[in-house]
């Protein structure tokens, strides 16, 4: 089958029970998703899929052919200086927000997924007197959602909304 990952596309063979994590590490070399909980609960392994984040160890990556996905590697830039990042990867390292690293797919990909030009859509922090169909602000208290669901070993989770902030604002 062929995949479309970070701009680029890619001939693969696979079982038809493989996951899209699975192919992204093991077949394409893309580690930056992380296997741990393997059941969606952590958010290691979020990607973005068709500009939606989505825990790839519950999609199969035969049901993807034909979607675009991103990795966290793919919000790395692809022009200028070998050093330069991704405005929303440039924060995370200026305020110390990562330490270990796992928790990163989700804390790039979450935000990324919101600003992947489609409206911000409700959750549990939002007014519920906004309007229908008005996007919603990513407010601190609707940053603090997006990332809710991530496990995060190190603790860093104040400086990783404060980096996304950042970014947003």
């Amino acid at each position: 089958m062929t995949l479309r990952v970070n701009d680029a596309t890619h001939k693969v063979e696979l079982e038809h029970c493989s996951t899209l994590l699975e192919v992204l590490r093991d077949r394409l070399g893309l580690t930056g998703s992380k296997k741990r909980c393997d059941d969606g609960r952590c958010g290691a392994c979020t990607v973005l899929l068709d500009g939606r984040r989505v825990v790839s160890c519950l999609l199969l990556a035969v049901a993807q052919e034909g979607r675009e996905v991103v990795t966290v590697e793919g919000l790395a830039a692809t022009s200028g200086a070998h050093d330069s990042l991704h405005p929303l990867r440039r924060p995370s390292a200026e305020r110390d927000a990562f330490q270990c690293g796992h928790c990163a797919p989700d804390h790039h990909c979450s935000p990324g997924g919101t600003r992947a030009g489609q409206p911000e859509e409700p959750s549990v922090v939002t007014d519920m007197e906004l309007p229908a169909n008005v996007p919603v602000l990513l407010t601190a208290a609707e940053v603090q959602e997006q990332l809710s669901g991530n496990l995060c070993r190190c603790g860093a989770y104040p400086s990783m909304a404060g980096a996304v902030q950042d970014v947003i604002t």
